[in-house]
């Protein structure tokens, strides 16, 4: 039986993001009043605020908690293109109560503290997520600008100073091809909603103008929708959580239904695999080469142009939230996905051969380094966007939030068939003589 609980009046405005712990007794949550408040569970199983405070000059996007390894941290992601590094400290009780006069909640045994500002971004920041704690006090952020940035912190335990290791375009790194289309040396950097000139030389002309092509059906707006691109899109990101396979990560952008999986690598990151939720179709950009002696450039080319306008004509929607589960000893990994045509989906990505160099895998022609994927569950019962997709601990129950109203969870059978496993309405019905209240609710 599902047990829920729910927090009266949690924010003055709409929550944006709620985030567990480590162990699952505190939760983070923020929202459009620029506001982050720290929950503590009980031995009643009732959360009362702990903590309170302005945290950004703009509505908060995301929170996530660090390990507690590091400490109690909390890393939160906002509209106002900055993200912010906030350490939990203790303090004595008159300094509390001074303190919570100004956060405006009082009472508190320790205090929230601004330790950096990483301020890199060109648009706003839409989501924020700490590395597993097995690659260090690592932070990967994506805005607005479609820049995927990984930052590590070079100063503990101040945490007064962040590294910025990597800035990737997620548009512009090359797009793993179809099968039987184009080699990965005809791969060329598209322009991006915030770049107005792509780097197109080299290329012949088929190329530039499949490219041109395909950059109009990526910036194209929803069909029967005014052109906003940002306002339609959908940024999100999500850590591999399994060691062995290096620093891996999975990031959507813009208002394609595309995700790619990119491997962080210090000399060349590289895309592994493309998921691209028009077709439910996976694209490796690992060995999908087309032999010239098979194919003439022309018919490259044509194949190219002709793909192009089939992706400009399928319908396709941001991709608002993704989310990588933990492995648990699978030989495979699941990812799902929420977006704004109102369908999860659950993807089975088997990694390459354990004897494949995964540091060079980008680089690599081998069988062996291939990452493929398949979807093996598709579900559109929230008929309203989705605007987040979360694993348990062990990977095995996913739940979404929709905008319709409701958490929902999905399980897999004994046959490996994912079904429904129940749903929760977070709206519940007032008496109407009660004033309206703001309940927690989850943004797209």
């Amino acid at each position: 039986m599902i047990q829920t609980g729910l927090i009266q009046n949690a924010h003055g405005d709409l929550v944006t993001d709620a985030s567990y712990d480590f162990y699952g007794l505190r939760l983070a949550t923020c929202s459009l009043d620029q506001r982050i408040k720290i929950w503590q569970l009980d031995e009643n199983n009732t959360w009362n605020v702990e903590d309170d405070w302005k945290a950004h000059d703009a509505a908060v996007s995301r929170l996530s908690w660090a390990h507690p390894e590091f400490g109690s941290i909390i890393a939160s992601s906002s509209f106002d293109r900055t993200v912010k590094i906030w350490e939990q400290t203790s303090i004595s009780q008159a300094d509390s109560q001074v303190n919570g006069a100004q956060h405006g909640s009082g009472g508190f045994n320790s205090r929230w503290v601004e330790r950096a500002v990483l301020s890199d971004a060109k648009g706003t920041v839409r989501a924020v997520e700490f590395a597993p704690h097995h690659f260090g006090l690592k932070l990967a952020t994506i805005s607005t600008d479609n820049l995927l940035r990984v930052y590590e912190c070079s100063e503990q335990p101040s945490l007064n100073t962040w590294t910025l290791n990597d800035e990737l375009d997620i548009q512009s790194m090359a797009l793993g091809p179809s099968p039987g289309h184009v080699s990965r040396a005809h791969t060329m950097a598209l322009a991006t909603p915030t770049q107005t000139n792509a780097t197109l030389e080299g290329a012949n002309a088929s190329l530039v103008t499949a490219a041109l092509l395909q950059q109009t059906a990526t910036n194209a707006p929803a069909p029967g929708r005014p052109g906003n691109r940002e306002a339609d899109g959908g940024w999100c990101i999500s850590w591999c959580k399994d060691k062995y396979w290096g620093e891996v990560i999975v990031a959507g952008c813009g208002t394609t239904g595309i995700i790619k999986i990119i491997q962080l690598n210090s000399r060349r990151s590289a895309t592994l695999l493309t998921l691209s939720s028009a077709s439910n179709t996976a694209y490796n950009s690992v060995n999908s080469a087309v032999n010239s002696s098979n194919a003439a450039p022309a018919d490259t080319a044509d194949a190219r142009s002709s793909s192009t306008s089939t992706n400009a004509n399928s319908s396709s929607s941001a991709i608002t939230s993704v989310s990588w589960a933990p492995s648990c000893g699978r030989s495979y990994h699941l990812i799902a996905t929420g977006g704004r045509d109102g369908h999860v989906r659950i993807w089975k990505v088997k990694p390459g051969s354990e004897d494949a160099d995964i540091e060079n895998a980008g680089d690599s022609d081998g069988e062996d380094a291939k990452w493929t994927a398949i979807a093996v569950a598709d579900f559109e019962q929230h008929k309203s966007a989705v605007g987040r997709v979360e694993w348990n601990i062990t990977g095995t129950i996913l739940s979404s939030a929709g905008n319709d109203g409701r958490v929902r969870l999905w399980k897999a059978t004994s046959g490996s068939v994912w079904r429904p496993a129940g749903s929760v309405c977070v709206e519940q019905s007032e008496e109407p003589s009660q004033p309206e209240s703001k309940d927690v609710e989850m943004d797209t």
